[in-house]
């Protein structure tokens, strides 16, 4: 039996697409390249003036230290552990926090959208106490619960609950009424019909609503680690600004917009997969 070979008049014709393939690689990255230089340049400019500036003595260090400054500050303060150790402390009150107004919202929320009965019950206080400022509630929680870490998790759960009970709530009043009577028809009692056709259908909202809570999370524990906080970000900050160390407290700022990024980032990446079933009308 005979194998057949290419001929050298084939090759060509063969690593013409492989070629072509090369060059749209290429074209495509170059192109990438372009618009990520072409977005850093303004960022990059404002540094460099900054960095300038502050050498030339027009900033002094005292009302903002310069951007070398900082990063050799943040190098120092992460080589040493004090940034590991105070942000996983800072992570653990927003984490604790949280969890308590997720269960606490979301119960709420299905008490009040599932129920005509519940939502007389609790919808009209819960849309009153969302009403008050919860900056001006920090003084009244340390009266009653004094300064400690059980008052920080409490004001941060107090401040993220509302985001959860009325994104929830407004996804299930406003699932149509025309999944529920299918449901109906094919057999679904009051519990499958929670199950298999409302909770999917809030679920957009759930997660919505879990992203605002993470970001009103961040800026709550910025207010209440500024109360007695022995560790934290906060805890650094305020040893900091006693000290009148501006590069510290712009690390420190950096580090609750960075982990409020991540998170923020971790509840889209769960939308994506939790959500590949909604459709979308941005086409990739």
């Amino acid at each position: 039996m005979s194998i057949a070979t290419a001929s050298p008049s084939d090759t060509p014709a063969l690593q013409a697409p492989a070629a072509s393939g090369q060059r749209l690689f290429r074209q495509v990255l170059r192109r990438r390249l372009r618009a990520f230089l072409s977005r850093a340049a303004s960022p990059a400019a404002i540094l460099l003036l900054w960095e300038i500036a502050s050498r030339l003595g027009f900033i002094p260090e005292r009302i903002l230290a310069a951007p070398s400054q900082i990063g050799a500050t943040f190098g120092a303060l992460v080589a040493s552990g004090e940034m590991g150790s105070n942000i996983l402390v800072s992570l653990g009150r927003v984490l604790t926090g949280l969890s308590i107004s997720l269960s606490l919202g979301t119960a709420l929320a299905l008490i009040s959208g599932l129920s005509r009965r519940g939502e007389v019950i609790v919808d009209s206080p819960m849309q009153m106490v969302r009403t008050l400022p919860f900056v001006g509630l920090v003084p009244l929680f340390i009266l009653w619960f004094g300064i400690g870490e059980f008052t920080k998790v409490t004001l941060i759960a107090f401040a993220t609950t509302f985001p959860m009970y009325l994104t929830l709530y407004s996804g299930i009043r406003s699932i149509d009424a025309k999944l529920i009577e299918a449901g109906r028809l094919f057999g679904l009692g009051h519990f499958g019909l929670i199950w298999h056709v409302i909770l999917p259908g809030a679920l957009p909202s759930f997660l919505l609503g879990l992203r605002y809570a993470l970001g009103i999370s961040w800026l709550s524990l910025v207010i209440v680690e500024q109360i007695n906080a022995t560790a934290g970000l906060g805890y650094l900050i305020n040893n900091a600004r006693d000290f009148m160390r501006t590069d510290i407290i712009v690390v420190c700022l950096l580090a609750y917009s960075l982990l409020g990024l991540f998170t923020d980032l971790l509840v889209r990446s769960i939308e994506h997969f939790a959500l590949a079933w909604r459709p979308s009308f941005i086409k990739d």
